[in-house]
């Protein structure tokens, strides 16, 4: 396994731009972002997805949410942290999702979800920079209407 080194360029300027929000207004801003940013992965594992019985392109989404299997499963990383963001690409609830994936000595593996992460990931990391840019901006505009409304 090769291992690539990303460098991210535009973050800090993001960040400074979070200053001036609510956190409820931040992390609101990072979960429109991230949504928008993962879409084109959900896509191509869309695409990639086995058409059989199974049927997993349809139940392929990004999501905030986890079924309650997923969730029991999902070790929380922020959780203490109140102002995180987690946004989940992939299939539903159905457990037969990773077999697809993985196989199992009976069961061939055909793999939709890591090769649609390594098709999309560094177009998600640039499509966040932007939509996050724009969430930022959009944000602000409410802030200064809803400041005008109120005659601060």
């Amino acid at each position: 396994m090769s291992f690539e080194t990303v460098k991210l360029e535009g973050f800090s300027d993001l960040d400074r731009a979070f200053e001036d929000l609510s956190a409820a207004t931040g992390k609101n801003v990072l979960l429109r972002a991230a949504i928008a940013a993962a879409e084109p992965m959900a896509r191509a594992m869309r695409s990639l997805a086995p058409k059989d019985e199974l049927d997993l392109s349809e139940s392929i989404d990004v999501s905030t949410k986890l079924s309650d299997r997923q969730a029991k499963m999902h070790r929380k990383m922020f959780r203490n942290d109140r102002d995180a963001v987690e946004v989940f690409v992939g299939p539903g609830p159905d457990p037969a999702a990773h077999i697809q994936e993985f196989g199992t000595e009976h069961v061939t593996p055909q793999p939709f979800a890591r090769p649609a992460f390594d098709q999309e990931w560094r177009g998600f990391i640039d499509k966040a920079r932007v939509e996050i840019a724009d969430q930022l901006e959009r944000a602000a505009a409410r802030a200064a209407r809803k400041a005008a409304r109120a005659g601060i």
